[in-house]
Order: C-alpha cells, then structure tokens, then sequence
C-alpha cells in the first residue's frame, strides 16, 4: 500500500516538479528528520545522565565512576548482541566506505541502533563522544530517504552529506560547521549547486533541533584577543599538532589491539573495568567531557582536581598542570577502551575536550612561570580548534565549529593559526585522518583524483569472465588445437591438475606450430605456456588491477585466488564498466 503511494508520487514528481526543485524539498526532509534524531539522542543522553546523579546522590563515593561505566558497555554489548544481531559499525569509515564502495547505500539499522548505543555507552559514562553516531545516523537518513526516491548515485550521496551535516548542525548548533563538515571529510567532487542542499537542509535541521531542544553548547565571554599573544598561539598550534599525531596513533593502534581480543563479554568486562579505574582516578574522563570543558571556559580550574584523589592539592599549580598532562595523554586511551570493549561513540568530543585542556595547561604553565599573562578561556577555545583539525584533518570545519559553538568569532585570527599549523604537523607525520587511514591502507577510499574514484566503484568480481578455456599442462599439443574451433577467445589460462595457474597460451605466439601437425603428439601444452605471467589477485580492488594492465601493457590478465586459477579480466571489459559508471556519476547540478 505504501510502496503504491509512494509510486504514484514519484510519477507526479517527475510530470509536475523538477529535479532541482525535488532535491530541496528532499534536503528540508532529510534535514528535518536528521534534527528529530538527534534531538532524541541528546534527549536520551541527558535521561541517561539521571542514573549517574542518582547513584552519586545516594553516595558520594568514587566506586560509581568504575561501575556505571562498565554498566553502559555491558548493556551497549547486549543491544548489539540481542537487537543488531552482533553487528555493528563504528567510526565515520563506514560511510566513507559506503560512500565509495557501497554506491552511497547505508544499512536502515544505522538510522537507530547508533542512538540507542551511544546513548547507553556514554549516557552512563563511557569516555567518547556524541558526534560520530549522530553524523552515521544522519548519514543512514539522508541515504535511505533518497533510496526510497529512487534517486541516483550522485543525488543519493548529497542527501548522505545532508544528514550528516544536519546531525553535527543540529547537535552543535552550528550550520556552517556542519556544511563545511560534510564537504570536507565526506564529499571528494564538490559543485557549486550542491551548497544549496546542504545549506538548506543544515538551516532546517537547526530550526528543528532550536524549537525542541535550546540552549547553547559552551559560552565564551571575550571581547577581544591581543597581538603580543600570537607567538603563543604558534607555539599551541605546534603542540597541537603533535599532540594529533600521538592521538591518532594511539587510536589505531588500541583498535588493532581490541580487533585481535576474541571473547565479546570478557572483552567488554575486562575493558570497562580498565575503564572505570582510569576515571576513578580522573574523574574528568567521565562522560563527553563537556561539562569540564565549561568550567574551563567559567575560570574553575580546580574542577580537574575536584572528586578526584588529587582534592587536597587544590592550591598547587604545579599538581594541576601535572594532571591536566596526564589527563591529555590518557583521554584518547580511555576513549579507545570505551570503543573498543564494545561501547559505541566518536573521536570528535574527545578530540574537543584534550584540546581544551592542551590550551589550559599551556596557556596556564606560561601564567605560572610569568613569561606572559594569557587570556586562559580564549586559549581553552583555540586549543579545542587545532586538535580537532588535526585529529580529523578538517582545518576549516574547526575554526568555524568552535568559532558557532563559543559565540567566539573575534578569535578568528588565532582559531585560523592554530588550526592551520596544527592541520599541517599532523598532516605530514600522518597523511590521512583518523576517519580515513585505515580506508587508504586498503584502497576503499575515495580521493581527489577522479578516475580512481570512478574506478573505486567497480567491483572485481563483477569483471572476471569465465568464458576462456583453461588447459591443463601435461595435455598435448593437439588439446590447443581442438580448443582454438571451440573457443572465442586467443589465450588459453595453463592449470595444472589441482586448478594452480601456470600461465598462458597466446595464439600470436604458437601460430606456426599450429600448421605442423607432426608436433601435435609429440608437444605438450606446458612446452608452448608462457610463465611468469604477471596476475591479479582475486582480493585486488581495480585501482590496482589497472596499475597491473599499464605496467604489462596486456589486454587480459588471469585472476588467482590463493593460486588457484579463477577467470581472466580485460582491459576492454574495465573501459565498458567505467563508461556505465561515467553515465550514472553524472552530477545532477
């Protein structure tokens, strides 16, 4: 019945609305129900952070730092096992995966189950962020929705690119960081007519998200920044920057880590008591984070020291930096465990929050020694920029997010430096983000180079013919023979008698044999095979398979799998397959 009416409408579309005027209305849609979701994440989260304030209320003691915690992943394993089936994706990869490998076709489950489970993980206590479930979810809304328009690939994508930018505009407040968002991690081939959407379904997403859920995240009160500062503010935008690098490191190796772990309860059980003890020493570590990050901006410092085990040396400056270095080198280890025991959340907020203290604890160890005075709160903000643009490699959507979430624009100039030498520090020690190294490593991502990406879409086993006739080495000659009046083809794939690749048989190279019918007992079919021929590996992505064709300057290459022979790829069926991907990619603007 639905799918009728839904058929009906699209004819009417198609005869009465142009398909400019179709996108719009599809943004304001996606950016609508984007806004709804994750206005019903914060929602759940702030329900989520009674439980906590309750246990703390009836006893003010630390061990709910350790339980609650371990609580929120247990039942984030749970879900998952009972409700998802035991799967689920964490990180923006998959969308970047799907993007460039999935046609842009996100799983309907993303539309939910990353709520439900960040909510558990970090509502409880977990040590991550809100933002990557939100930019999935997001994500999952915009693609599905232009699924369900049957819209093509390049249409599918942006509407993916709505949501996301919606979900970070709706959770943030922040409609241009949300947009520049969208263009600068997840889209690779920007047109100008593509702003539009994401303007609009961004702006819809924050008069959603306003009128059901105000407030603002953070409140920065300066009025001005001062020139004698700006050596500083390189000096942070260095430390910035390697201090990403460490992050980024650290995350990936800790999820190499966790993937080798096998034991779904034991990992989560062992993991968030490993958890639980690190907040139990830094309190801080607790939740997103935001809360500290606030005091920061307000001038109350001691709360880094506040309900920890460091309480009594609330007057010692030196005691404060101390803990405020380790809680930057440990935050991205206690957001690593959360993930990888089972708990669902992001690198963003992390990122945020080790910014603010890596500018507190700068900004106040040059207070402290007197080498300057330094106005700490605008330090805090710049520092959150220059992490999360190295972390994330996304210069412009840092300064512009900090600069929407403080109310902090007349830092322009020092948002600007610090998140440009940071970006560009951690961009040489690592060339890809946190989001997309793992992608690169295994050639799934897109970049700007378009006719990789266009390549990226075909899918090997989609290429691979079978209609070649594979001979076996020890026939004889005669058996090429009786091949060449059977087949179409002008090579012939050598197996041996277990199916193993042994090379080919080129007629251009055996023509004058094939008049010599003395040599067709006496040959075999190994005495005429080309070997050493250079193949494709049935696991190769088709970047690869195309760097293989130039390289040997063959029109058809044998694929293997584990040496066994599979099929042959050609040269003219990759061309076929790219002009069809050509045609769909068209952009609609």
């Amino acid at each position: 019945m639905i799918k009728a009416i839904l058929n009906r409408f699209l004819v009417w579309q198609r005869n009465h609305i142009g398909s400019h005027t179709f996108i719009i209305l599809a943004s304001i849609a996606v950016g609508t129900v984007s806004a709804l979701a994750a206005v019903l994440l914060k929602t759940f989260v702030h329900l989520m952070h009674r439980i906590p304030d309750y246990f703390f209320s009836l006893s003010n003691t630390r061990i709910w730092y350790i339980i609650l915690p371990l609580c929120g992943i247990i039942l984030t394993v749970l879900f998952v096992k009972i409700f998802l089936k035991g799967k689920l994706e964490k990180g923006l990869g998959s969308i970047l995966f799907s993007i460039s490998r999935g046609s842009s076709k996100v799983d309907k489950s993303k539309m939910y189950s990353h709520v439900v489970t960040s909510g558990l993980t970090i509502g409880l206590g977990g040590s991550a962020g809100l933002e990557a479930p939100i930019v999935i979810t997001g994500s999952a809304i915009g693609s599905n929705i232009g699924k369900m328009l049957q819209l093509g690939y390049k249409e599918r994508t942006l509407l993916l690119a709505c949501g996301a930018a919606s979900g970070i505009a709706a959770v943030f407040n922040s409609p241009i960081a949300g947009m520049i968002f969208a263009i600068e991690v997840l889209l690779t081939d920007v047109s100008i007519g593509m702003f539009i959407p994401l303007l609009i379904s961004t702006a819809t997403a924050i008069i959603v998200s306003k009128s059901l859920y105000s407030g603002q995240l953070f409140y920065l009160i300066t009025n001005q920044w001062y020139y004698h500062a700006i050596p500083f503010y390189i000096l942070l935008g260095v430390l910035c920057g390697f201090i990403s690098v460490y992050m980024t490191r650290v995350t990936l190796f800790m999820e190499e880590f966790f993937e080798k772990r096998k034991g779904t309860y034991s990992r989560a059980i062992i993991g968030g008591l490993l958890l639980g003890v690190m907040i139990f020493i830094f309190p801080p570590l607790f939740g997103e984070g935001y809360t500290t990050i606030t005091s920061l901006f307000h001038g109350d410092y001691t709360a880094l020291l506040g309900k920890s085990i460091f309480s009594s040396f609330m007057t010692s400056p030196w005691v404060l930096l101390i803990v405020t270095i380790a809680i930057v080198l440990i935050k991205v280890i206690a957001t690593s465990i959360t993930l990888g025991s089972g708990g669902n959340g992001g690198i963003f907020a992390p990122s945020l929050f080790t910014g603010s203290l890596t500018g507190f604890g700068f900004s106040f160890l040059v207070n402290t020694l007197g080498i300057s005075t330094l106005h700490i709160s605008n330090f805090v903000a710049v520092g959150m920029a220059g992490i999360m643009s190295g972390v994330v490699h996304a210069p412009l959507t840092a300064i512009f997010l900090i600069a929407e979430i403080t109310g902090g624009y007349v830092l322009f100039v020092p948002l600007m430096i610090v998140s440009a030498i940071s970006f560009f520090i951690s961009r040489y020690f690592e060339p890809y983000s946190i989001y997309t190294k793992k992608l690169v490593q295994k050639g799934q991502l897109f970049t700007a180079d378009k006719d990789t990406n266009i390549l990226m879409q075909l899918q090997l086993n989609e290429l691979i013919e079978i209609e070649f006739v594979p001979l076996q080495d020890t026939s004889k000659f005669r058996d090429v023979i009786d091949a060449f009046t059977t087949s179409q083809r002008n090579i012939f794939p050598v197996v041996d008698k277990e199916n193993n690749f042994v090379g080919i048989i080129d007629l251009v190279n055996i023509k004058e044999l094939m008049f010599k019918p003395e040599v067709f007992e006496q040959m075999t079919v190994f005495d005429v095979t080309t070997t050493g021929v250079l193949t494709i590996d049935k696991n190769e992505n088709v970047v690869s398979a195309m760097r293989k064709f130039e390289s040997s300057g063959r029109w058809n290459l044998p694929v293997i799998n584990e040496g066994k022979y599979v099929g042959v790829i050609s040269w003219s069926n990759i061309l076929s397959y790219y002009r069809r991907i050509l045609k769909r990619s068209a952009s609609f603007f």
